[in-house]
């Protein structure tokens, strides 16, 4: 077996479950965050015992074959197939303010006349955890700030990301379509961000999913979480949030 992401709880005594706060109990509850999880078509990131990833969405829910299925698209990526090879695997998903994490078992490639899935056995148990709720500001598309870092398989290439939001929590980047895609759990040591001409700061960052954009934008969003944000510059991120804050209640005033 392999290490899950659930937050550390404190030890239950006497047999108690130290999960129970975080454990979806009733199974129709969920299956009905499973149909959020399709109907929104929001990014699921199931995690192999190898520590492969594999991004995808959930394209249907079977409850009385006690079954679901997970879109798969062209080719045969390595994450893929280790999944298969492991016939278990993590998967995270995010909807809003709500993180869910629940384990697959029986993972298999069903190959249609017109596409493919990946089907395996309903969860038998979900946990649900509220994330750290923090103000997310989203980035003015003319001056927009910018993540400076380079290629984790290039290290030559330099990349200046354009940055979709920030939240004292981490920050959304967009991804151009032709450079050679990132992975959930890719880590940055060294990223400078860059709020506007005269305030950075260096921070490393860790990708928590990638969402394909619209057709038009060509690109992916990389929601990606701070690494040991320093204090200093903390501060800094928080001051600009605040002015951010402070722009958006004058606009709405007029």
């Amino acid at each position: 077996m392999f290490q899950d992401t659930r937050p550390a709880a404190l030890d239950g005594a006497g047999g108690e479950d130290p999960y129970a706060e975080f454990r979806v109990g009733h199974p129709q509850e969920r299956v009905a965050l499973l149909r959020q999880l399709r109907d929104g078509q929001q990014p699921v990131i199931l995690n192999g015992p190898d520590g492969s990833a594999f991004t995808t969405t959930l394209w249907s829910i079977d409850e009385h074959a006690g079954r679901m299925h997970f879109a798969v698209g062209a080719g045969d990526p390595p994450a893929l197939q280790a999944l298969l090879d492991g016939d278990e695997a993590i998967a995270v998903a995010y909807m809003d303010s709500v993180k869910l994490q629940f384990e697959l078992q029986g993972l298999m490639l069903l190959r249609g006349t017109t596409s493919r899935t990946l089907q395996c056995a309903l969860p038998a148990q979900v946990w649900r955890f509220q994330r750290r709720q923090a103000y997310r500001v989203r980035a003015p598309a003319g001056q927009a700030p910018v993540a400076r870092l380079r290629h984790p398989s290039l290290p030559d290439m330099k990349l200046a990301l354009r940055v979709l939001d920030l939240s004292i929590g981490g920050c959304a980047l967009w991804f151009p379509a032709n450079l050679p895609q990132l992975t959930p759990g890719t880590r940055f040591n060294e990223v400078l961000i860059e709020l506007d001409a005269a305030t950075r700061f260096s921070v490393g960052i860790q990708i928590q999913h990638v969402t394909a954009q619209g057709i038009s934008d060509k690109g992916h969003r990389l929601g990606c979480e701070w690494l040991a944000l320093p204090a200093p510059a903390e501060r800094l991120l928080q001051r600009w949030i605040d002015q951010a804050q402070k722009r958006r209640r004058m606009l709405a005033m007029g």
